[in-house]
C-alpha cells in the first residue's frame, strides 16, 4: 500500500478490480474475510474473497495482496481456483458486519455500522480492522442520510459485533452493491445466509427484486418469495417477465401457486396462467408474451425505437413481429417478422409491412425442445415466433429460454459457486495452493494454518 494511504475502508473495495503483477484482471472484489476472535486485540483480516472470470468464488490471503490503491487490489500472481467456504470462526465484513447494531462502549448508546476500515501493519502483510463508521440513532438511512450523528470510532470503542442481531439492516450493505447488475447481485444473494438473504430481499424494489430473481437458482428463488408477504409477493411476480413468473410459480404448491395468481392484476396474471398451461418443454412454456408486435402500418423509424429500449433483452430486440390489431399476445393475425437488419438498410419512412419475412414459418406452442433447437439453427437466428392453430402469435421463444431447457437441472448453482462445466482455468487461476511466504505450509483453500 502507498505511504499516503494506510487505511482503506470496505465499501471502496466492494466491486474492485483485482490485477496481478503484469496489470492483468484476474477478478472483482466481492467481500472481506474476517477473524473477529482470534488472539490479537484488533480483528485480524484473513483475506479477500474475490470473484474470478468463471464467476466462481476463490479465497485470496491478505498475505498475497501487495497494494490496495487507485480503485485497484494488486496480487502477487496466481490465485487458488477452489470454491471459497467460509469457516465457523470467520465473518464476512460486507455481507455480516455492515448495518450492524452495536454499542458504544462509553455512553452505552447504540449506534449502526455504515463501513469498516482496515489497516495494514506497517513493515508487514498482515491486516486488521481498527476503525468503524458509525451512525448514532436509529438504523437505515444509507450513507447519505442525515438521520443521527456520523462518526469515526475506533474498534475497541464499540460492543456487540458477537450477539445475534434478530432483524438486521440492510442500507449501506445495498449502497455497496447498486451498481451491481441483476446476475452479479444474484451471485451476492446466493452466497449470502439464508437469514441475510432474506434481509436484503425485503429491502430491494420491487422491479430490482424481480431482475434478480429471474437470476437465482430456482431453490433461492422460492425460498425468497415464499419469505415475502403474500402481497408483495405479487407485485414482484407481476414486475417479472410472464415466462419466468410462471417458472417460479410452477415451482410452488398448486395452493401457493393459485392464491398468488389471485392476489395478481388480472391483465398481469392473464399471460402467466397461459404460460401454465402448456406441457413443459414446449414452445408454449419456454416462449415469453412479450414480443415487439407492431402493426403493419407502423414505420422503420417507430420500429428501430422500440429496438432500443434499454430493458430489451437482446434475443428479443433482433426483430419485431407484424400483426393485425390487437397488438398484445394473442395478437390478430400474424403477417410475418422483420429483421433487424433489414431494419438498419431501409429509410425511416418505410412501412414495417412492406418488409415482412413470410417465408420463416412460425412454430406451434406444441413444438417441442428438439425441434425449437433444430429450428433457430436452421435458420440461424435468436428468436421464434410461436403462432396458434388461428394464425395469432402467442409469443417468441428465445435461444436463452431453449439454452436454459437444454442446460443440465441446477446449471444456475453451478454457474453461482463457478463450477461451470467445460471451465479451463486461465493462467491466473490453478488449483495448487501456493506456499506462503518464508516457506509455511498452506491449507487446502489457500489460507494460512489457523491459530492453536
Amino acid at each position: 500500500m502507498a505511504a499516503g494511504a494506510p487505511r482503506v475502508f470496505v465499501s471502496h473495495l466492494a466491486g474492485t478490480a483485482v490485477f496481478d503483477p503484469n496489470g492483468d484482471q484476474v477478478g472483482r472484489v466481492r467481500d472481506v474475510v474476517a477473524l473477529l476472535g482470534g488472539r490479537r486485540r484488533l480483528p485480524s483480516v484473513l483475506g479477500l474473497v474475490v470473484e474470478v472470470v468463471s464467476r466462481r468464488r476463490v479465497f485470496l490471503p491478505m498475505t498475497r495482496v501487495t497494494g490496495v490503491e487507485s480503485g485497484q487490489v494488486i496480487t502477487t500472481g496466481v490465485l487458488n481456483i477452489r470454491r471459497f467456504e467460509r469457516r465457523p470462526n470467520e465473518r464476512l465484513v460486507l455481507g455480516e458486519l455492515l448495518d450492524r447494531q452495536v454499542t458504544l462502549v462509553e455512553t452505552g448508546e447504540e449506534v449502526t455500522v455504515l463501513d469498516v476500515g482496515l489497516q495494514r501493519l506497517p513493515a508487514r502483510r498482515d491486516w486488521e480492522i481498527d476503525r468503524l463508521f458509525v451512525r448514532k440513532g436509529r438504523k437505515g438511512g444509507g450513507l447519505r442520510s442525515r438521520r443521527g450523528e456520523a462518526l469515526t470510532v475506533e474498534w475497541d470503542a464499540v460492543t456487540g459485533f458477537n450477539l445475534e442481531e434478530p432483524e438486521q439492516g440492510t442500507a449501506n450493505l445495498l449502497a455497496t452493491f447498486e451498481q451491481l447488475r441483476p446476475a452479479d447481485l444474484a451471485n451476492v444473494l446466493h452466497h449470502l445466509s439464508e437469514k441475510r438473504r432474506a434481509e436484503v430481499a425485503a429491502a430491494l424494489h420491487d422491479d430490482r427484486l424481480a431482475d434478480v430473481l429471474e437470476e437465482l437458482p430456482d431453490d433461492d428463488q422460492v425460498e425468497i418469495i415464499n419469505k415475502l408477504a403474500d402481497e408483495r409477493a405479487a407485485l414482484v411476480l407481476e414486475a417479472m417477465d410472464p415466462d419466468d413468473a410462471a417458472d417460479l410459480l410452477g415451482e410452488l404448491p398448486e395452493d401457493d401457486k393459485e392464491r398468488l395468481l389471485d392476489l395478481m392484476q388480472p391483465q398481469e396474471a392473464a399471460p402467466v396462467r397461459r404460460l401454465l398451461s402448456y406441457e413443459e418443454g414446449t414452445a408454449g412454456s419456454l416462449m415469453t408474451t412479450e414480443p415487439i408486435v407492431l402493426r403493419p402500418d407502423a414505420s422503420v423509424a417507430e420500429a428501430l425505437a422500440r429496438v432500443r429500449l434499454e430493458d430489451l433483452p437482446a434475443p428479443l430486440a433482433s426483430q419485431v413481429y407484424v400483426c393485425r390489431p390487437p397488438d398484445e399476445t394473442p395478437t390478430g393475425k400474424y403477417l410475418g417478422v422483420v429483421h433487424f437488419q433489414r431494419l438498419l438498410r431501409e429509410p425511416p419512412f418505410a412501412l414495417v409491412g412492406a418488409l415482412v419475412d413470410a417465408d420463416l414459418r412460425p412454430l406451434p406452442p406444441t413444438a417441442s425442445v428438439p425441434a425449437l433447437t433444430s429450428y433457430l439453427a436452421a435458420y440461424n437466428i435468436v428468436s421464434a415466433p410461436v403462432v396458434d392453430e388461428g394464425g395469432h402469435l402467442l409469443g417468441a421463444v428465445t435461444v436463452d429460454d431453449v439454452l436454459d431447457d437444454l442446460l443440465p437441472e441446477g446449471w444456475r448453482e453451478a454457474a453461482a459457486e463457478g463450477g461451470l462445466p467445460g471451465f479451463v482455468p486461465g493462467p491466473h487461476e490453478r488449483p495448487e495452493a501456493p506456499a506462503a511466504p518464508g516457506g509455511a505450509a498452506r491449507g487446502p483453500d489457500g489460507r494460512e494454518p489457523e491459530d492453536g
